[in-house]
């Protein structure tokens, strides 16, 4: 008969802790919907700081890949920097235009430009010679 006796003073603890946890669990949940925005924004990286730099359309190497094994093509988009790895993420601003795009080569070759912009990307943000743009790394 003891035995019995116990069985709901436990019950009672393991529902006691399983509604802390579900506590819990709407608190974490509260908490990120709240970091996240709740008028609706958008969760894509922001900006840091941003530099200037030189930068110019190019056509990429005629054999379909850049230094960094991107296959190529007229709707690639992405950057040629000398330094940033490939892959690395960066803005690029233009004339009011802002977009998140990637180093997919290594450039440029032409001293003073800091960045190869593809034709595509160029198109994208309306760059056509040489131009003073702005970059950052997102957040």
């Amino acid at each position: 008969m003891k035995g019995l006796a116990r069985r709901p003073a436990l019950a009672q603890r393991e529902l006691a802790l399983a509604a802390i946890a579900v506590l819990a669990g709407v608190i974490v949940l509260a908490l990120s919907v709240g970091r996240s925005g709740s008028s609706g924004a958008s969760s894509l990286p922001r900006p840091v700081h941003w530099y200037h730099a030189l930068a110019a359309p190019y056509a990429p190497t005629a054999h379909g890949r850049t230094a960094c094994g991107q296959k190529v093509d007229k709707h690639t988009l992405g950057v040629a920097h000398p330094v940033l790895p490939c892959g690395v993420k960066i803005f690029l601003s233009f004339d009011g235009k802002e977009v998140l795009t990637q180093v997919i080569d290594k450039g440029p070759a032409v001293p003073g430009r800091e960045f190869d912009v593809t034709k595509a990307l160029a198109d994208r943000i309306g760059l056509h010679g040489t131009q003073q743009i702005r970059w950052a790394f997102p957040r």
